[in-house]
């Protein structure tokens, strides 16, 4: 349970653990009393080699890979960043949404320090975390408009400010990053599948096949991004065999439909949003999530942004994918409004920004 506490001023040390997935990381960031942060320490050890030959992510084995590695990462993050248990003012770690297995090796760690410490523990959002990041690295404070994209979540949001978010948009169906990874499996690309079909789009002419751009021109600004990957399958099967030549070409097609379909809707969500945004930041919009680092859509999505008269923001491309930056940056934010959680605090496989919003038409799960 979270409650409300009394914290000092001045500035702030926080370790973040991150295990929400296929990640093992953890980081330690200060945040001063003017809200200005700093990474001291980021360390991120990737689980790709141990799923590599299942196609995909398997929980028990990342959970079990948690546990072989995070007190490792979590001392390195320490000395890289030259202090100790004791000077930390609070310990952050990922309680949800993701794979339940490797949260409860994170939130339990990340317990276990504070408790053994005495030190404030903070049961942080993942994907509150991904929101919060163009603090730590561009200082923007809310509000500001958000695109979310990951493997798992592909929304818009107004972030209203630490703990306070409004859903615009979901996906209806696929996320983005998991339209990516299908893509390039169904193309026989390798892992992880969003670089892969991105540097395949690089090379291949983006005219030669006409794909869909799913919802663009609907009156509400949701995604979908099923029917675009059917169409690829038909794609592909008209085409077969498929060259080298070919697969370049439907990865560029559809890298090009995933850009305008997105464009789309993100515009619908300016005009909506823009009269909401008042702040010091202005009207700011920030992208966040694994698929910000797809330079395609970063293009995009800043070209979107000049035309409607926003300041576009993502974070730079190393704490685009899950690290422990940003979850320990969040738990600063948290603790600076002096909001710290009980050692009963819950792991949460599922976990919406914004538990009120509506439940989108087939959304399903993703809404």
């Amino acid at each position: 349970m979270t409650s409300r506490v009394q914290t000092q001023s001045g500035s702030q040390i926080v370790l973040g653990i991150e295990t929400s997935c296929d990640e093992t990381a953890a980081a330690v960031v200060t945040r001063d009393a003017s809200g200005a942060g700093r990474i001291l320490s980021n360390v991120v050890l990737s689980q790709f080699d141990k799923h590599a030959l299942y196609g995909g992510v398997v929980p028990e084995i990342a959970a079990r890979a948690h546990t072989e590695a995070l007190d490792h990462i979590v001392r390195t993050a320490l000395v890289e960043a030259n202090v100790t248990l004791a000077d930390l003012s609070g310990i952050a770690a990922s309680a949800g949404p993701g794979l339940i297995g490797g949260l409860i090796v994170g939130a339990t760690t990340g317990k276990a320090l504070a408790l053994a410490m005495d030190k404030p523990f903070l049961a942080i959002n993942h994907l509150e975390a991904h929101a919060l990041t163009a603090g730590l690295t561009d200082g923007i404070r809310p509000p500001y408009l958000m695109l979310l994209v990951s493997g798992g979540h592909t929304q818009l949001l107004l972030v209203e400010g630490v703990g306070r978010y409004q859903r615009l948009a979901t996906t209806i169906d696929d996320a983005l990053g998991e339209a990516y990874d299908k893509t390039a499996k169904l193309l026989g690309l390798p892992m992880p599948g969003g670089p892969a079909v991105e540097q395949a789009a690089l090379r291949g002419n983006a005219s030669r096949f006409t794909l869909p751009r799913p919802m663009k021109g609907r009156a509400d600004p949701n995604f979908s991004f099923a029917g675009l990957k059917t169409a690829v399958r038909h794609a592909a099967a008209g085409a077969a065999p498929l060259s080298s030549s070919d697969v370049d070409d439907l990865c560029a097609s559809f890298q090009a439909a995933v850009s305008d379909s997105v464009r789309d809707r993100v515009r619908l969500a300016m005009e909506t949003a823009g009269p909401l945004l008042s702040g010091a930041s202005g009207r700011a919009f920030v992208v966040a999530g694994g698929v910000a680092a797809n330079a395609a859509l970063r293009t995009a999505l800043t070209a979107v942004a000049a035309e409607h008269g926003f300041s576009f923001h993502a974070p730079p491309l190393g704490l685009c994918t899950d690290n422990g930056a940003m979850v320990a940056w969040a738990g600063a934010e948290r603790l600076a409004l002096g909001l710290i959680d009980g050692l009963d605090a819950p792991v949460k496989p599922r976990w919406p920004l914004d538990p009120d919003a509506v439940k989108a038409r087939g959304a399903g799960v993703k809404a």
